[in-house]
């Protein structure tokens, strides 16, 4: 009988080496078969430039303005290609070289701790990740930005950014990934439940907190100061039944001269953040039609939706990866000799990519017609025409794409076009 055994194992060991070797191939489809996609909605939205200014955009857009914007595009996109074919390569490589395998033996020769190796692996992949992606976040910053009149971002602020992100990454990413293997490592049948469980009530937190714990790390916040404006925000608060205490300003400023604004929290926690650049280019009128806006969205409910779906979401997700990571072919697709948490972990989300865009794209477009809902009910309840001269303000100063290809803000807008949005309001 023991000869039997050996040769049975031998087949169960052929059988899972052809398997884990199908699964490469399906991850090396996949990865080509996305960069190929993303680049061709790339060219598209390219050629859907128009020489001439929208006719609903010509008290804003003169044709220099205009030119500038289409450069200003052409520049995103030429790095946004060269990053992306870099990056393409580099990963193609790194597969076919078992970059990952080499990675995972290190850090097994170092511990054989599985929560421990999962923060050395991921530790590891973070630093070749940040070596390879900061010369081209440099240039967008101090080139691209800079040249277009947008970057206010000094020397001394970068770096500081950068430390700060990386103590929070080590501390937070390095803390939940630790987390999961430990969790998996524990209870594989119900990783997928804990798990679940865990991320939700971080989310939550993180939903609430984001405002007033993380966000002061970075940018100075500071209540509105009383004044017109404040009035104004106030008499609409009341008139839509809308308690808001928490007003800030945020020196956006110092990092960039683009506006925006943004409602964060839940409960008593809820609050509505303005950029001080925002406030500088805009009139009271169209400060409170954007208000109206953000406020639009939690009327109807928008946060909550959201908040539902993602966590339906996470479980979906989380349920599968439970399943998969418990198929020890998953490492072996990335040259591993044993099975483990990490490397399963990536095989995972490499395989899960087009699921992933397929959700990405639900979520964009539900996102869109939210937005349209949020616009309604700012017409309603605020001066629609202000919020129309606002959103065509914004545009022409953030330079947007007045008229991308359908096709390519079907896949990645979570923000209908300028003009769609103008026809909706109009109606």
């Amino acid at each position: 009988t023991a000869p039997r055994r050996t040769k049975n194992h031998s087949t169960k060991n052929q059988e899972q080496k052809k398997m884990a070797l199908t699964l490469f191939y399906i991850i090396i489809g996949i990865i080509i078969a996305e960069f190929i996609f993303s680049n061709y909605l790339s060219w598209l939205n390219t050629k859907s430039w128009k020489t001439t200014v929208p006719t609903e955009l010509q008290e804003f857009y003169d044709e220099d303005k205009y030119r500038t914007a289409q450069e200003y595009a052409k520049a995103n996109k030429q790095l946004s290609i060269v990053a992306g074919t870099l990056s393409f390569i580099g990963l193609l490589a790194f597969l076919f070289y078992g970059g990952f395998a080499y990675i995972d033996n290190y850090v097994s020769m170092e511990t054989p701790t599985p929560w421990y190796r999962a923060i050395g692996f991921f530790g590891i992949l973070m630093v070749l990740s940040e070596i390879f992606s900061l010369p081209f976040s440099l240039y967008k910053t101090f080139v691209i930005e800079e040249k277009f009149g947008f970057n206010k971002t000094t020397v001394v602020t970068y770096i500081s950014d950068k430390i700060k992100g990386y103590i929070l990454t080590i501390i937070v990413g390095g803390g939940l990934i630790a987390l999961m293997s430990y969790i998996f490592d524990l209870a594989p049948n119900y990783f997928w439940l804990i798990a679940w469980g865990v991320v939700t009530a971080f989310s939550l937190f993180m939903t609430a907190f984001y405002t007033s714990w993380f966000l002061p790390l970075f940018n100075k916040l500071s209540p509105l100061q009383a004044g017109e404006l404040r009035s104004k925000i106030e008499e609409y608060s009341k008139k839509v039944d809308f308690p808001l205490n928490n007003i800030f300003v945020m020196d956006a400023s110092k990092r960039s001269s683009k506006a925006n604004a943004f409602f964060s929290g839940i409960g008593s926690k809820k609050s509505i953040v303005l950029y001080d650049t925002l406030i500088k280019e805009h009139s009271t009128d169209e400060l409170v039609a954007v208000l109206a806006h953000e406020v639009g969205h939690y009327k109807r409910k928008h946060i909550f939706k959201n908040q539902i779906l993602s966590i339906l979401s996470t479980g979906i997700v989380f349920f599968i990866l439970g399943w998969a990571l418990n198929n020890p072919n998953l490492s072996g697709a990335l040259g591993a000799d044993q099975p483990s948490f990490h490397m399963g972990l990536v095989a995972f989300s490499l395989l899960y990519s087009p699921i992933s865009m397929l959700m990405g794209i639900f979520m964009n477009r539900l996102s869109r017609k939210y937005e349209y809902e949020a616009d309604d009910y700012a017409k309603t309840t605020s001066d629609a025409n202000a919020l129309k001269t606002c959103l065509k303000k914004m545009s022409v100063h953030h330079l947007s794409n007045l008229q991308p290809h359908p096709a390519y803000v079907y896949v990645n807008y979570s923000h209908p076009p300028l003009l769609d949005r103008l026809k909706a309001l109009n109606s």
